[in-house]
C-alpha cells in the first residue's frame, strides 16, 4: 500500500460515511480489507479504490464499509445513561406525553445490544409504572453496516455477548433459551424495536420526531465539520424538549443555540431548545 493509496482511500471512506482515518491506520485498513482484496483479485488498494467509483458497484461499496465500520457495544454500556433514563427522562415524559406515541432513536446501533437495553429499561418503568404510555412506544435503531443490523434483527446473542454488560437477573428475565448456545430476547423486548440502515451523512427522512436521541461513541469517527453537521439534522429530529445523550468523550461542541446542556451527576445531557 503506497501512502497515496491510502490516502485515496481515506478520501473515499470519508466521503462515503464520514470516517476519518489517522495516518497511522494503514495496518488497520490492509486487515479489514485484505479478504475483500484477495477475493476480488484487486491486487492493490489503488485499484480497489478505482472500482469503487465505476458504476453498479453499490454491493462492493457496501462491503468495504461494513469492513471498515468499528461495532464495538456491550449491553448497558457506561450504565449512567439508562440510569437517566429510567430516574429522569421517561417520568417526566410520562407526565409530559398526551395522546402521543413515545419514540427513542438509537443511532449506531451496532448489533443491538444499545436499542435492546433501552427496550429493557421501557418494559422496566413500565412494569413499576402501570398505565403509563398508554399509546405505545417505539425504539427506531439504525446502523451504516448492513452486516450488524441483520444480526441485531435476529435477536440472538451468544453468552460471550451476554456476558458484556448484562446481569443475571435481566438474562433470566428478557431472555430465553434459543438455538445451539445462543439465547433469544423475549418478544415484548425484540417487538419494541425496529431496525433501519442509515447514514448518518446522508437523509433523515422515516426517522420521525423523537423524544429521545442516544448517538453515543460515534461522533468521534467525525471531523468537526461533520459532526455539527451531525448534531444539526439531529436536532431536526427532537421535539423541542427532547433529550440528546452523547457519548462520555463527545459533546455539543458549539452548538449552544440548538441544545441545553443537563447536568445529571454522573453525566450530561443535552436538551433540544
Amino acid at each position: 500500500m503506497t501512502e497515496q493509496e491510502f490516502d485515496r482511500f481515506c478520501l473515499f471512506l470519508e466521503q462515503a460515511c464520514g470516517i476519518l482515518l489517522a495516518k497511522h491506520k494503514q495496518y488497520l485498513v490492509e486487515s479489514r480489507l485484505s479478504k475483500i482484496l484477495i477475493d476480488g483479485q484487486y491486487g492493490s488498494l489503488g485499484r480497489l479504490v478505482d472500482s469503487l467509483s465505476l458504476p453498479g458497484k453499490s454491493h462492493l461499496k457496501e462491503q468495504v464499509i461494513n469492513a471498515m465500520t468499528t461495532n464495538e457495544t456491550l449491553w448497558f454500556r457506561d450504565i449512567h445513561p439508562y440510569e437517566i433514563l429510567k430516574g429522569k427522562l421517561l417520568p417526566e415524559l410520562a407526565s409530559s406525553l398526551s395522546g402521543q406515541r413515545l419514540k427513542i432513536w438509537s443511532a449506531a446501533c451496532s448489533t443491538g445490544q444499545e436499542p435492546y437495553s433501552i427496550s429493557m429499561i421501557l418494559d422496566e418503568f413500565k412494569s413499576e409504572n402501570p398505565g403509563v404510555f398508554s399509546y405505545g412506544e417505539e425504539v427506531v435503531a439504525t446502523d451504516i453496516c448492513t452486516r450488524v443490523l441483520e444480526q441485531a434483527r435476529q435477536a440472538e446473542y451468544e453468552m460471550l455477548a451476554l456476558g458484556r454488560g448484562l446481569s443475571q437477573d435481566r438474562l433470566k428475565t428478557f431472555f430465553e433459551p434459543g438455538k445451539s448456545e445462543a439465547w433469544s430476547l423475549k418478544p415484548q423486548i425484540k417487538n419494541r424495536v425496529r431496525f433501519r440502515e442509515l447514514n448518518l451523512l446522508g437523509s433523515y427522512v422515516g426517522i420521525g420526531s423523537c423524544d429521545i436521541v442516544f448517538c453515543r461513541n460515534v461522533l468521534i469517527y467525525f471531523s468537526t465539520e461533520r459532526k455539527r453537521e451531525i448534531l444539526q439534522k439531529i436536532h431536526k429530529t427532537l421535539k423541542p424538549g427532547g433529550y440528546l445523550l452523547l457519548g462520555a468523550s463527545e459533546s455539543v461542541a458549539e452548538l449552544n443555540d440548538l441544545f441545553e446542556m443537563v447536568h445529571c451527576r454522573p453525566g450530561i445531557i443535552y436538551k433540544a431548545k
